[in-house]
Order: structure tokens, then sequence, then C-alpha cells
């Protein structure tokens, strides 16, 4: 009786949709709507529409030749590089060191998944301080190391000279624990015994996370990229709480956007539009090279 309630699938639209009329009203309208706004004159937020721009794809073309956003979009393929390599690269070696320790991993796992949990404006403070020109840790730390001239009061400028590592640094920091947890649930859905065979058919550590655990751990690895990707392309408060206005040309494809949507608010749905479709692009390509193999299903 109780396994039929499952296969009766009549009512399902019930439960379906009130989802699909919330996504419908807060998400795919506001889309869609976006990208009207997009070729429409629109220039303060809270104004009523114009007429259709003339011609009605300028705001695109002024796309190409605006400086500020190629120095976003430059900025923006760092960053998701920055994220993939960084975020999930470093989450995939924590996970594997995790995996193989009996004592302590519940306090390692705590401790990488903390900063997930503190604002991003918060954090972005945090790091101001930390790279502070005048008496930020980093420049005190590499004082008292002899790195930089302590007598002549040395210091290093790092949100002008190095900008974009400054702002990088908190950014992959805080959703490393992130990727951490989502490797280590995979990790947990390995079957011990494949890494039993290995040992006794002589496989070390490395040959087992070459053969083994990296091709199992595909679909995991793979939901990280896209997420690291989308979050790369949509990442705000941080760099804006560090870099008000894109100072030192940090400006990234969210901060541009939300920096023109109060003065121009057709040139910023434009900027959104493109936004989008390079998430989709991404996705779609992290997608088709992470694409389960049927040699590696368990």
């Amino acid at each position: 009786m109780g396994a039929n309630i499952y296969k009766n699938k009549k009512l399902i639209w019930v439960f379906l949709l009130p989802a699909f009329l919330f996504m419908l009203v807060y998400l795919y309208y506001p889309f869609v709507q976006n990208i009207l706004n997009s070729f429409r004159h629109i220039k303060y937020m809270g104004t009523a529409g114009g007429d259709w721009n003339s011609p009605w794809y300028i705001n695109y073309t002024k796309l190409w030749a605006d400086p500020k956003m190629r120095i976003a979009l430059k900025n923006t393929g760092i960053t998701i590089a920055a994220t993939i390599l960084g975020q999930v690269g470093i989450a995939l070696l924590l996970s594997l060191l995790v995996s193989n320790i009996k004592a302590g991993s519940g306090f390692f796992r705590t401790v990488y998944f903390f900063p997930i949990v503190i604002s991003a404006t918060a954090l972005g403070l945090l790091f101001n301080l930390v790279f502070l020109y005048d008496k930020g840790m980093v420049n005190q730390f590499l004082q008292f190391a002899g790195y930089l001239d302590r007598e002549s009061n040395e210091l290093i400028d790092w949100k002008s000279k190095h900008a974009m590592f400054t702002m990088l640094m908190p950014v992959i920091w805080q959703y490393v624990g992130f990727y951490f947890v989502i490797l280590l649930t995979g990790l947990s859905g390995i079957p011990s015994e494949l890494y039993e065979a290995a040992t006794i058919d002589g496989g070390s550590k490395w040959q087992q996370v070459r053969f083994i655990t990296l091709p199992l751990l595909r679909n995991s690895i793979g939901t990280c990229v896209i997420l690291a990707v989308t979050g790369a392309l949509k990442v705000f408060d941080l760099p804006w709480t560090m870099f008000v206005n894109g100072m030192s040309n940090t400006w990234l494809t969210g901060t541009y956007m939300y920096s023109k949507v109060y003065s121009d608010v057709d040139y910023a749905s434009a900027i959104a539009v493109v936004i989008v479709l390079i998430g989709v692009i991404l996705s779609a390509l992290v997608n088709r090279i992470f694409r389960q193999n049927d040699d590696y299903q368990v």
C-alpha cells in the first residue's frame, strides 16, 4: 500500500505548480524584462522605461568600446581561474588529506567550513585591515620577518600595487570550506573495497588517488567547478567592500554592473545579460568536460 503511493503521479502537478509559479514570477519574468530593458532607454532606477534605443542594440555596441567593461571581463576571467584552482583545488587537496585520518577529522571539517558562515561584508572589512598600507598585519609580519626594512619603515601598498591579489585572497579563502564539504561527501561514497583491492595489487597511495579517487569524484568535481565559475561571475559584496568604485582597476562584471544600475539602468541591464550568457556558456563547457564516463560508474 505504502509503496503504491509513489507510483500515483496524477497529483504531482499540485506540488510542482507553486514552485513553478514562484520561479516564473521571481526569476523568469525579471530575466525576460531585464533583456527588454537592455534595448530601451531607462536612465535612473525607479523610472519608467522610455522609447526603444536607436539603434535598439546600442548598449551592446557600447560594451565593446567600454574600457572599464574590458577591465571587468579580464578581471572576471582571472577570478574564474583563481576560484577553480584556488577554491576547488585547495578543497580537493584538503578533502583527500582529511579523508585519510581517523582522529580529529571532525575538528578539521569544522575549521575548514567556518569561513563560509562569515558575512562577505565583514570578511571584506577584515581583510582591509589585514592589508592596510600602514600598521596592517601583513606589513607588520614582513617587517618582523626581515623582508621589509623596519628601520626605514618600508611598507607595501597592497591595495594599489597588488590589487587583484589582495581581492582574490579573501574570495578564495571564504569558499574553500564549501567545496571541501561537497568533495568530502563524494569521497565517503567511494567503496573502501576498491582501495583494499588496489593495496593488495600493490597500488601506491598516489596510484589509488589517480586511478580510483579522481575518476569516481568526476561528478563532484564537475559540480564544484560549475559552482565556482558561476560564483565568480556573480561575486559582488566582498570586492565592493574592499574596492569601492573599482579602485586600482579592480572592476568585476558584477561590481561594474552595480555601479551603473542607479544612473544608466538600460546599460546595466545589458551587462547583466552578458553575465548570464557567459555563465550559461561556461557551465555548458564544464558539463561537457566533466561528463561522466561509463567506465567510472560504481
